[in-house]
């Protein structure tokens, strides 16, 4: 029965977000409707005690990241330095080759530090010009913007700035940077097989007589791309460049300016006790933060008096995009905290304990969680506060490096995170004017892909130990 509730209420999550409605108000409303099946006397202390709790909680340690990822890929859009890119990558890749150059792109954006969210914004509307030119059927355009930025770059590829790639830092005390050849092997196993299963899905459309689709069925075309480039593509990927090699410096600095201290300790006049900040649990957070303050005044140097013109309404729609996209990310951490706290997810915990294998069991767990809770990052902070402890100490005793354990958790968190009431899943249905029927069978493949490639790292881990 104590299962049954937690699986209710999660078939149900789904279910709201595959009909359209809004996470932000059904994931509170369904992890109290789990409480009270539960008990019903407990339903006001756990909204408050303990759903709103993990919600400030993760808003607390995250928020900033979301902002300034927000802000730094606003700024990349309305300075014309997207546009240069796009434009660089479909001159060298070809304007037939619509599926790996918008792979390309996106990855591009997303591994420099442009917001998940907001790429899909930006790319858009080249992804359908291109698509419509080579009448690719436009049903497949989330799955290429997808496979370009929720896999590889998301959580695989070593330093990137993502929050997916950020959070197990600070369970584990590593850097973004961890497990640098595993990470490259997982994101050339997963670009190389969406790559496959995407062209052959184009070929298998054309084959059927499919093209872009009739006019009067399409929803939310863009406006045709025929503004004229005046960005160097060299000048417009100075900022990507700048965040990445910044989100390195400072992850090699940071430690050394705190003295390799654990904590930290300010004395302010106005408080009575001092202010003290884990170093181990934010260095991450700060490299990144930092860095993406470094990109962003590259783009303000480079292209000050076009962004000056439209700083104040790019900057409100970039705080309200990190708002919605934080608040959905931490009502589902929420969700999922609430869920974790139930009866039937000690069960589910216990079943999970039973796998042996250090490796294997914390891939299972964190996939799992961030399945249930439709969110990578909200599901790997759940396993990670609830488990990590125990992950590191069965790897200790393995002998597995904590960079290891890191990037298996961060890449299992985008394996079954994308189910339909993933809040990114969502989005970019929403922004290409499609629905779940027409296009997420194409991006369910992709999920399955991601799942299985983390399980190919830990095999190449185990038969080579390389790291």
């Amino acid at each position: 029965m104590a299962v049954a509730i937690a699986a209710l209420a999660l078939i149900l999550l789904m279910l709201a977000a595959y009909r359209g409605m809004s996470v932000i108000l059904m994931a509170p409303l369904l992890a109290m409707l789990a409480v009270f099946l539960t008990d019903p006397a407990a339903v006001p202390t756990a909204f408050s005690g303990l759903f709103m709790d993990k919600v400030a909680t993760f808003l607390k340690l995250y928020f900033p990241v979301f902002l300034l990822g927000a802000l730094f890929g606003k700024l990349v859009e309305i300075s014309g330095f997207s546009r240069a890119i796009v434009t660089a990558v479909i001159g060298f890749v070809g304007a037939g080759r619509a599926i790996p150059a918008i792979m390309i792109v996106t990855a591009l954006l997303t591994y420099g530090g442009v917001s998940v969210f907001v790429a899909v914004f930006a790319v858009y509307p080249f992804a359908a010009e291109m698509f419509r030119r080579a009448d690719i059927p436009k049903r497949l355009v989330p799955a290429t913007i997808g496979l370009g930025a929720l896999t590889f770059t998301m959580d695989a590829l070593p330093g990137t700035p993502q929050i997916q790639n950020v959070i197990p830092a600070s369970f584990f005390g590593t850097t973004a940077w961890a497990a640098p050849v595993l990470g490259v092997i997982g994101s050339v196993v997963i670009a190389a097989a969406g790559l496959a299963y995407l062209n052959w899905r184009r070929r298998a459309m054309a084959a059927a007589g499919e093209g872009y689709g009739a006019p009067e069925t399409l929803v939310n075309e863009p406006d045709r791309q025929e503004a004229a480039v005046t960005v160097h593509p060299l000048v417009a990927l100075l900022p990507l460049l700048v965040v990445g090699l910044g989100n390195l410096a400072l992850t090699l600095i940071i430690p050394r300016i705190t003295g390799g201290a654990e904590t930290v300790s300010i004395r302010l006049a106005g408080l009575p006790d001092p202010v003290t900040a884990k170093v181990t649990q934010q260095a991450a957070l700060w490299a990144v933060e930092g860095a993406l303050l470094m990109g962003i005044a590259t783009i303000l140097i480079f292209a000050f008096p076009v962004v000056a013109r439209r700083f104040a309404e790019g900057s409100k729609a970039a705080v309200g995009g990190a708002l919605l996209a934080g608040m959905n990310t931490a009502v589902e951490y929420g969700f999922g905290g609430v869920i974790a706290a139930l009866p039937g997810f000690l069960v589910v915990k216990d079943a999970l304990k039973a796998v042996p294998n250090p490796l294997i069991n914390e891939a299972i767990t964190v996939t799992t969680l961030a399945g249930i809770t439709g969110s990578a990052s909200g599901g790997l902070s759940i396993a990670l506060a609830a488990m990590a402890d125990q992950f590191v100490a069965a790897g200790d005793a393995a002998g597995i490096p904590r960079e290891v354990l890191h990037r298996v958790a961060s890449m299992a968190s985008g394996g079954m995170d994308s189910l339909p009431h993933n809040g990114a899943v969502i989005t970019l249905l929403a922004v290409t004017g499609l629905t779940h029927r027409q296009a997420y069978k194409d991006i369910f493949a992709l999920t399955l892909i991601k799942t299985m490639t983390v399980f190919v790292v830990i095999a190449v881990y185990y038969l080579t130990g390389l790291v």
